[in-house]
C-alpha cells in the first residue's frame, strides 16, 4: 500500500491499524536491519516566470498555513515531468484544510491555460462558497488576466507569495517535492500517455485516498475530510 515511499513512522500506524502491536524505534530498526528505506529526493529546477508587468496580489497567508474547514484557502503550483517523448507541466490545486488535491492539470506547455484548467476542475469538483482565498507564487500564469477573471467571477480572493519566497508556498512546494520523489524519479516514462498514466494514478488513487500525511494526524485526505463529514452529522443529529 505503501509503494515504497513510507518511513518508519507511516509504516508503524499502518501495522498498528492492522492489529500489529510495535513501536516506531522497533519498526525503524527492523528497517534498518533489512536495507528497507522510502525513496530519496532530488533537487528540480525552479518554473515560476516571475519577471513581467503584471499585477501582483497581496500575500493573505503570510506562511499561515492552518486552515479549520474545507474549501477556505487553496494553494496552487506547478512543476514539469521528462519523459522521452518531451516535457509536461502539471499544475495543482490544494486544500489546505486536508491537503488533498482537489484539481490539477497536464499540458505539454507551461502557458496560463495549464493554472486556469486546473482552478476550473477544482472548482466544478468542490463548488466552494465565495471569498475562498487562492493563493500561488508571483509567475506570470498566475498573474495573468485568464487566471484573475475566473478569480473575480466566482467571488474568491487572490493571495501571492512574496518574489522569489518558497516559503510562501511551502505546502504547494513540499507536495510536488513528495510527487517528485515518489513519482517522478524513481522511473522513466516513455511516453507522455505513460507519464499522464502514471501522474493520474498517484493523485488519485493513491496521494489522495491512500497516502499518510503527517500533518493531519497520519490520515489520507480523503479518510480526513470523511472524518470531518461525519462529525458534523454527529453534531447535528
Amino acid at each position: 500500500m505503501s509503494r515504497d515511499t513510507y518511513g518508519s513512522p507511516r509504516i508503524t500506524i499502518e501495522l498498528r491499524e492492522q492489529g500489529d502491536t510495535c513501536s516506531k524505534n522497533r519498526v525503524a530498526r527492523i528497517m534498518k536491519e533489512n536495507d528497507i528505506m522510502a525513496k530519496t529526493a532530488r533537487k528540480f529546477k525552479v518554473t515560476t516566470n516571475s519577471k513581467h508587468d503584471m499585477p501582483i496580489s497581496e500575500n493573505l497567508l503570510k506562511q499561515d498555513f492552518s486552515v479549520s474547514t474545507p474549501d477556505r484557502v487553496w494553494v496552487s503550483d506547478i512543476t514539469y515531468i521528462r519523459t522521452q517523448e518531451g516535457w509536461l507541466y502539471l499544475s495543482i490545486i490544494l486544500d489546505l484544510y486536508s491537503r488533498k488535491i482537489v484539481g490539477w492539470s497536464i499540458s505539454d506547455r507551461i502557458t496560463k491555460k495549464v493554472v486556469t484548467d486546473a482552478l476550473l476542475k477544482a472548482i466544478w469538483n468542490r463548488k466552494p462558497s465565495k471569498g475562498l482565498i487562492v493563493h500561488s507564487d508571483q509567475g506570470s500564469q498566475y498573474a495573468s488576466n485568464e487566471f484573475r477573471n475566473i478569480i473575480q467571477r466566482y467571488g474568491f480572493v487572490q493571495s501571492m507569495s512574496g518574489k522569489g519566497n518558497c516559503y510562501d508556498n511551502a505546502v504547494a512546494e513540499s507536495f510536488f517535492h513528495t510527487f517528485k520523489t515518489e513519482c517522478v524519479y524513481p522511473e522513466v516514462y516513455n511516453s507522455k500517455a505513460e507519464a499522464k498514466s502514471a501522474i493520474f494514478d498517484y493523485i488519485e488513487i493513491f496521494y489522495n485516498r491512500l497516502r499518510r500525511h503527517s500533518t493531519i494526524n497520519y490520515m489520507s485526505p480523503v479518510d480526513f475530510e470523511k472524518k470531518l463529514d461525519i462529525e458534523m452529522k454527529l453534531r447535528v443529529s
